[in-house]
């Protein structure tokens, strides 16, 4: 239910009423008993809730489909090939030494 302000013409009191859309308006001011006017306000903004409100989520199947190869590509790194002349450097693994048993 909206809130509505009005403006008494006599006395410029002015006030806010909670009432239903379907209800006739205010005629009589609470303090003097004065005629009122119904004020136009700029009323309460808009809140979009759930899926379907961006652009985003109505993307092609080609768009996320190169969007997920491109992220998955940035994660692991090492999907990317050397370019020609370049040497791939691989890890280089020592080996341990072994532990030296009693006789």
């Amino acid at each position: 239910m909206p809130t509505y302000e009005y403006e008494c013409k006599k006395c410029g009191h002015t006030f806010e009423e909670f009432q239903s859309i379907t209800e006739p308006p205010l005629r009589r001011c609470p303090r003097c008993s004065g005629k009122v006017q119904r004020l136009i306000g700029a009323g309460a903004g808009i809140i979009f809730k759930g899926s379907g409100f961006y652009q985003t989520d109505y993307r092609s199947r080609s768009y996320i489909e190169k969007a997920k190869k491109e992220a998955d590509a940035a994660k692991g790194g090492s999907a990317e090939k050397p370019k020609d002349g370049e040497k791939h450097e691989s890890h280089k693994h020592t080996a341990k030494p072994k532990k030296e048993q009693d006789s």
